[in-house]
């Protein structure tokens, strides 16, 4: 199984990450098993572990239709383009930037092949790998008028920042190990 090759790879200092893995993927039972595997996918795309997505993707196909595995690759990739737009609209000190027309296609967000609230969902989780807080933002929002429980929403990110740390933790110790 991926998750456990993941969890028997972290090192003994990392004990925390290997634990926190397990539950918030392995024993989670907040999220449909959709929207679980959906923010485990983008989000592995987004951390850009060659290894976590490697290991996770498996499992994510397997456990998602066709559409919302291209929902949740859509989501990392749309997310992407718009973290870093909003971000820096959002951090640059000349305000008039946020009147401009974006003028960048999104169409996917419109029309995602999923449960909107679904592909939300994932686009929030990304966008807290990314840091952009304009995106998180509105994303909740979102998630919040449709319904969505705040402890839905939390689940999403906590997935997103041990997923993030998880990919840091692996990537910089095949960097230390010479690989």
């Amino acid at each position: 199984m991926s998750l456990d090759s993941l969890k028997s790879a972290l090192p003994d200092f990392a004990k925390d990450l290997k634990l926190n893995l397990g539950s918030v993927i392995g024993n989670q039972d907040t999220l449909t098993r959709q929207q679980l595997w959906g923010t485990v996918l983008s989000c592995a795309i987004a951390a850009r572990s060659p290894r976590v997505l490697r290991e996770l993707e498996p499992e994510a196909r397997a456990a998602l239709s066709p559409e919302a595995y291209t929902a949740a690759k859509s989501a990392a990739a749309i997310m992407a383009m718009n973290n870093v737009f909003y971000r820096t609209r959002h951090l640059l000190s000349d305000s008039e930037y946020g009147a401009l027309r974006a003028g960048l296609r999104m169409n996917v967000i419109g029309n995602p092949g999923v449960e909107k609230v679904d592909f939300e969902l994932w686009s929030l989780a990304v966008s807290a790998i990314n840091g952009c807080g304009q995106c998180l933002d509105s994303h909740e929002q979102v998630l919040r008028k449709a319904g969505v429980d705040r402890e839905t929403v939390q689940e999403a990110f906590k997935i997103a920042s041990v997923i993030q740390a998880v990919a840091v933790t692996l990537d910089s110790e095949a960097v230390l190990a010479g690989e």
